[in-house]
This record gives C-alpha cells, sequence and structure tokens, in this order.
C-alpha cells in the first residue's frame, strides 16, 4: 500500500518521488533542471513513458512505479510553467478577490 516514508536516515527506504524536484523550477531553477536532465537522459528510458514521468522509483531496490498519477504531473507542468513565465501566479494575483483576501490576512496578523 501507499506510505509516506520520514526523510531521514532511520526510515529512508530510497523511494524518488520526481513531482518535488521537477516542480521546485521556480525556487531552485539550476537544481531541478539537473535533476530533469538527470532523469530525461540518464534514467529516461525506465523512468520516461507516454504520459511523462512515472511517479516514483527507487534505485537501491530496482523498482519502478507503473502509475502516472494526474496529481503528481499537475504540479510538474503548472510549476515549469510559472517558471517559464509566471502565467499561472500572474493570472491568480490578477483577481481582486485575491488582493482583498491578502489584505485581510495581512491585516490579521
Amino acid at each position: 500500500g501507499y506510505s509516506t516514508p520520514a526523510p531521514d536516515q532511520v526510515y529512508d527506504e530510497g523511494t524518488i518521488t520526481l513531482t518535488g524536484a521537477l516542480s521546485s523550477f521556480p525556487y531552485t531553477p539550476e537544481a531541478s533542471m539537473a535533476a530533469f536532465k538527470h532523469f530525461y537522459r540518464d534514467l529516461g528510458a525506465e523512468l520516461w513513458g507516454i504520459y511523462g514521468p512515472r511517479d516514483n522509483y527507487n534505485p537501491s531496490q530496482h523498482w519502478l512505479s507503473a502509475h502516472y498519477m494526474g496529481l503528481n504531473q499537475a504540479p510538474i507542468v503548472a510549476m515549469v510553467e510559472n517558471h517559464r513565465t509566471g502565467l499561472l501566479w500572474r493570472s491568480f494575483m490578477s483577481n481582486p478577490e485575491i488582493g482583498e483576501m491578502l489584505k485581510k490576512l495581512d491585516s490579521a496578523k
């Protein structure tokens, strides 16, 4: 079944989820691009399929997910586009209701 391993040496079982690295482009563009190139160029034959990157893999156990989870694919697409053009963030912030909400949140501090 699905599990959420702890991010420490005691419980780390080695599974790598590509979503984290690939949806971090706006925050870590160089590291995310390096991860993308590694996933695609070096491991692409295994990790990449018809829908893009597979959900996750575990190199130490020679395991590869057969799944492509939309829940994990969507943030990759959205955040790569935000890194490239800022389109989604700009569209979101152009909504007047968002501006009002942010003002209220700021005054509630």
